[in-house]
């Protein structure tokens, strides 16, 4: 009998032995078919990467409708489940599922589809439509990294498990975004209002450009908020000669200028969500000796004013217009601001700090929306906003740690976890408590997006979809 025990328990031993072994077996040769998959049909990929970008959607007006249907043909073709949705003439949000199945894990993928406007063509070396391919490495165009890359990136991982048809305990949720260049009222916001709010989401992946050459990728897990501020100088036109009869509103301006500094004790001082010694040790990771990064650290301002800039509010004056003619005294000076937040701070405390700073010099301030009563005044205009946002048990995370592990294999280099000193569509996700489990992570380098030199590494692109498609049949198998 107690033979009969012993034969039994070392059977049970030996199977769940085999067992987690053929399981094994089994992943790794699933992970071995998905690299093949990207591998054999990478240029048909890059293709379709191309010709997002060369499909207009410049945000204003916006037209990502354009875009829209492109992918919903690309997913329509690999028989996966989308659909559109026009929120305004033809600006539209896209969401696909890779499976029927929204009772297990879900996985979102967010990305949008409209790019800031080119300015002045005759400064870009490669038209910004045309997708130029250089030397077989790069990809140019606008919105090639701000972030078409990431977009097409998604759908094509869509397509990639589902052609393998690898079975899965979850699913993924793909959706494709209008507006995100200005506030997301039309894109993430509509989508999470109308769309997703019913559907839980265990973890997301917003597919902005994270490589911050000369680092390697990074993975950030918060933003900073931003408020984008109009403020008017009204005072009383004369003629230059007898200046004194008026009020000159680029004068008035003048002393908001002079006074800025100011705004550091008007505006509530919050302490960064990552201290400015933590975040170095973040980036310090990824190079391969502490004493490496620190000589870097000294060597790069790009590199100290950027880690620096994430953990300090910042502000900054970006545009300034007054004067219809030089003998002429303006009524009018326009400035505009760019304001960046800590998570702790809110755009109602920034405008506070401005009311207090103008009423502090003896002018009167009115909002946007308030009346006009006197003749000299001080208006305050919201032309974007969007509150900080982080995820604050980001340490804590398995699926994290499984993201940078795959990361690390496919870049053959340790990224770093980081904060993004600008804005993006996470804050959405993380803010309204749909998915505090949020991400940016994306093919690009970051700080190409928005000017006439924009650009993805093809590889970086085609690691991308690596990664995605690799973190997704992890966490979802």
């Amino acid at each position: 009998m107690k033979i009969s025990k012993i034969i039994i328990l070392k059977f049970r031993r030996n199977f769940l032995e085999y067992n987690e072994i053929y399981i094994s077996i089994v992943i790794f040769l699933s992970e071995e078919l998905i690299i093949s998959e990207i591998e054999k049909h990478k240029d048909e990929y890059i293709e379709f990467f191309r010709e997002l970008i060369k499909t207009e959607s410049y945000n204003p007006p916006g037209n990502e409708k354009n875009v829209a249907v492109k992918i919903k043909k690309f997913l329509d073709d690999a028989d996966i489940e989308c659909e559109l949705f026009e929120v305004k003439e033809n600006r539209a949000n896209l969401i696909a599922y890779l499976n029927n199945n929204l009772e297990g894990k879900n996985l979102l993928f967010n990305g949008h589809m409209d790019v800031v406007p080119p300015g002045d063509e005759n400064e870009w070396k490669y038209p910004p439509l045309s997708a130029t391919v250089k030397r077989k490495k790069y990809i140019y165009g606008r919105g090639s990294a701000d972030m078409k890359g990431g977009t097409a990136a998604m759908a094509i991982v869509l397509k990639i498990l589902k052609s393998l048809d690898l079975k899965l305990s979850g699913n993924i949720i793909f959706n494709a975004v209008a507006d995100e260049e200005t506030g997301g009222k039309y894109g993430t916001n509509w989508c999470l209002e109308n769309k997703l709010k019913s559907i839980n989401c265990d973890f997301a992946i917003v597919g902005e450009a994270t490589d911050l050459k000369p680092l390697s990728k990074a993975i950030l897990v918060g933003e900073k908020g931003r408020v984008q501020l109009k403020i008017v100088a009204n005072g009383a036109a004369c003629h230059a000669s007898a200046p004194f009869l008026g009020t000159n509103a680029i004068y008035m301006m003048g002393e908001i200028i002079q006074n800025l500094d100011k705004l550091e004790d008007l505006i509530p001082n919050v302490d960064p969500p990552i201290e400015l010694n933590k975040l170095k040790e973040l980036v310090a990771a990824s190079f391969p000796n502490k004493e490496s990064f620190k000589t870097i650290y000294k060597q790069q301002p790009l590199l100290s004013n950027t880690i620096k800039a994430l953990t300090q509010f910042t502000k900054s004056m970006t545009m300034i217009n007054a004067g219809i003619k030089e003998n002429v005294v303006p009524d009018v000076c326009v400035a505009k601001m760019d304001f960046r937040l800590l998570p702790g701070q809110d755009v109602d405390m920034v405008i506070d700090g401005v009311k207090t700073l103008i009423t502090d010099l003896g002018y009167n301030v009115k909002l946007d929306d308030e009346e006009e009563t006197e003749e000299v005044y001080f208006k305050l205009e919201i032309e974007e906003e969007s509150e900080p946002s982080y995820w604050k048990d980001w340490e804590d995370s398995k699926d994290l740690q499984t993201l940078y592990s795959i990361v690390e294999k496919v870049y053959d280099k340790k990224p770093f976890y980081f904060l993004l000193p600008a804005s993006a569509d996470a804050n959405f996700l993380r803010n309204t408590g749909y998915c505090p489990e949020t991400v940016i992570f994306g093919p690009g380098v970051a700080t190409t997006a928005h000017t006439s030199e924009e650009y993805v590494e093809i590889q970086d692109f085609i690691n991308t979809i690596k990664t995605y498609a690799l973190f997704a049949y992890e966490i979802l198998k």
